[in-house]
């Protein structure tokens, strides 16, 4: 078992932590499972600093998991970057362009970035614990949420975008699956991982499309240079899947989908469904226009005219039935 004072493992039978000698609780039922050989590399690679505690998830790029602060107490989150990623020279500096752009922005809706570490057999960041989830996990749950909500977490992202654009930061991928939400519902953006900033040279030659395909721009489906307007866009693509519970385009595959992106109209939002208020529906028709100059052209202008369907819309959204906040 881990010691659940300095996090050791000790083997099933052992009485006292090997390392901090302190007293071990009884196992029912005689011996566990060998230690995560994952668990183990982390708590070696990070020192004394955190106690790992256990594995939150895993993706294509990452494995995350939930410690502590030894000395503070303090949640944290470790994301490390997959091992056989980590062997690729441009996937470190992709992670470590993610350290670096998100310890650069301090902002309440974005994600801080408290350590970063590398060796020769991992990479890992370390994060603040958002108690609250995921838009994707809420969406994976209840498949849309309230216009309310809608409107007044695409206001603490756009707030946020708007604070990294102006300090030269694109996101590039913004999507419910990077906006986190803390004890008290508020919206925090991360994973700054692909994220293009002006101190930065380009990882990749143009023409490559980087992203989420359902959440990329027209410009970004095609590869080109991408600026603050990009992620306005995919911030249109999450509104519109949060009410009505699936992104305006869709596809067998990325290309697909990215054609879509770049030659079709999406379907406006109260025509799919008339309960969705017109004002909302178009903030995100808005957001969703080919062409950046005719988008939001700011993160602010965004999150005024997002509010402003909170303030100026309230009788009409409270229609909407089954409202949770």
């Amino acid at each position: 078992m881990f010691c659940p004072d300095c996090g050791t493992w000790n083997r099933a039978v052992a009485v006292q932590c090997a390392r901090c000698a302190v007293s071990l609780p009884a196992i029912p039922g005689g011996a566990t499972e060998p230690p995560d050989p994952e668990l183990t590399k982390l708590r070696r690679l990070t020192g004394n600093r955190y106690r790992i505690l256990r594995r939150l998830g895993s993706g294509g790029m990452a494995q995350v998991y939930y410690a502590e602060h030894v000395l503070l107490g303090s949640p944290r989150v470790i994301k490390v970057l997959n091992a056989q990623l980590s062997r690729e020279p441009e996937m470190r500096e992709r992670f470590r362009r993610e350290a670096e752009a998100a310890a650069h922005l301090v902002h309440p809706f974005i994600c801080s970035i408290l350590d970063y570490g590398v060796s020769e057999e991992a990479v890992f960041v370390v994060m603040p614990y958002m108690p609250g989830g995921s838009l994707a996990d809420r969406l994976g749950c209840d498949r849309t949420v309230s216009p309310v909500f809608a409107a007044t977490t695409v206001a603490q992202v756009a707030c946020a975008l708007d604070h990294a654009h102006r300090h030269g930061v694109v996101h590039r991928d913004i999507k419910p699956d990077n906006i986190l939400f803390d004890d008290d519902a508020f919206a925090i953006v991360t994973d700054f991982g692909i994220a293009t900033a002006r101190r930065h040279g380009r990882l990749t030659g143009t023409g490559r499309a980087m992203g989420t395909p359902h959440y990329m721009s027209p410009e970004q489906a095609m590869g080109k240079m991408v600026d603050g307007r990009s992620d306005l866009y995919a911030v249109g693509v999450m509104l519109y899947e949060m009410v009505l519970g699936f992104p305006p385009f869709d596809g067998a595959d990325s290309y697909s989908i990215g054609y879509k992106h770049v030659h079709e109209a999406p379907v406006a939002p109260d025509v799919v469904d008339s309960r969705i208020p017109p004002e909302l529906g178009a903030v995100i028709m808005k957001c969703l226009e080919k062409d950046p100059e005719a988008r939001y052209q700011r993160g602010n202008e965004l999150a005024d005219a997002a509010t402003a369907c909170v303030r100026d819309g309230t009788a009409n959204i409270r229609l909407f039935p089954a409202e949770v906040l």
